[in-house]
């Protein structure tokens, strides 16, 4: 049996938290697929829809966003929002009848869908316990895992977003699923390069320990080189404001500020400890910014010798690289264009044609596996 594409894939209804990079992800996807005559119905979780936000959304025309407040699985005692954003989304799926169901996230995958459920493996608590805390995580944290290992384990397919991820997600729960990976990807046409100045530029999410962008404030700086820092640092769990000393805060700002911000910044600083893939880091490659990352596996193993490492834990590794950088600039300047012939690997084109040949095998197997029964 044979399907077709624009015959087998209509429509999909896809999961979102509003608070990290899975909204970028997901709006890529969302308007690559309208380009596909594809419609998408876009369940989202975490918190209000920002005005930007929901900006952006009104730009897809197939686009059909179903906002929610439901707690994320991360969050503090989650679990009835859990509970209630599952039959939420069942209901929607009753209602859209959707062909493929794009969870990004784990739990929900153990409900009883009647379409095909591909889970995205974007980052979990575990492994965010491992890259930044280390040593075993806490009892507390049983139940989580728990709920994580069941939705892997349910679903028809999972997708992690690397192969270091991919590695870890089977260390920390054994899902027992065969994990594709599916890279990350951006329209490498949205980014461009202005005059350059000498400057670093970093963003993330502040309160986030896993960024370690608290690093920067810790710099000596001998060069006097400016820093700036975009990002929310508001914690969502309790509300506290972090700041950062001996950087220039710039606050949150809007998709087409950060372009600008990359465009006219020399270097792009990833301080992180933990990051399953790092979309700033590629945006940065895109805009010749000379990558500055924290050596980890996940960033070695995307961005290998187009990057210049050091140890989050060691503020004067990176104080040496900026020194080093900025006294003898012009022997760097070949990296920001292995960089960016590195970062044409993980083109929009690239990620949505991978994942609408998943959609097609899934649905195709489906369709197999209900003709035999």
């Amino acid at each position: 049996m044979i399907l077709d594409e624009q015959q087998a894939i209509k429509k999909v209804l896809m999961t979102a938290d509003t608070v990290g990079g899975v909204w970028t992800y997901a709006l890529d996807l969302c308007r690559a697929y309208h380009n596909r005559g594809i419609q998408v119905c876009l369940a989202t979780m975490g918190a209000p829809l920002a005005v930007s936000q929901q900006a952006e959304a009104n730009q897809i025309p197939n686009l059909d966003v179903r906002e929610s407040h439901y707690k994320l699985e991360w969050m503090d005692n989650p679990w009835e929002d859990v509970k209630h954003a599952g039959e939420w989304l069942l209901s929607l799926e009753k209602e859209i009848e959707p062909d493929i169901i794009h969870l990004n996230g784990y739990a929900h995958a153990a409900l009883s869908w009647h379409a095909p459920v591909v889970v995205v493996a974007h980052s979990c608590v575990l492994s965010w316990w491992q890259g930044v805390i280390g040593g075993r995580v806490p009892a507390e944290w049983d139940n989580y895992k728990h709920c994580i290992t069941q939705g892997l384990k349910a679903a028809d397919v999972v997708v992690a977003i690397s192969h270091t991820y991919a590695q870890q997600l089977e260390q920390l729960y054994s899902c027992g699923n065969d994990i594709k990976v599916i890279y990350n990807g951006r329209d490498t046409s949205l980014f461009y390069t202005a005059d350059k100045k000498l400057q670093a530029f970093a963003m993330g999410r502040i309160w986030d320990e896993a960024k370690n962008l608290s690093l920067l404030g810790k710099l000596n700086n001998q060069a006097q080189l400016p820093i700036l820092v975009a990002g929310n640092n508001r914690h969502p769990d309790n509300g506290e404001l972090v700041s950062i000393p001996n950087v220039h805060m710039l606050g949150t700002l809007s998709p087409a500020e950060v372009r600008e911000q990359l465009a006219a910044s020399a270097i792009y600083i990833l301080p992180a400890k933990y990051e399953p893939f790092g979309l700033s880091v590629l945006e940065a490659a895109l805009s010749d910014c000379l990558l500055l990352l924290a050596d980890i596996p996940t960033l070695k193993e995307l961005w290998q010798d187009t990057a210049l490492y050091f140890n989050p834990d060691q503020p004067d590794e990176l104080d040496a690289l900026l020194n080093e950088v900025t006294q003898n600039w012009q022997q760097y300047q070949h990296l920001t264009q292995c960089a960016k012939v590195r970062a044409q690997m993980f083109s929009l084109d690239t990620m949505v044609n991978n994942y609408l040949t998943l959609y097609q095998n899934m649905v195709q197997k489906a369709a197999l596996t209900k003709v035999i029964n």
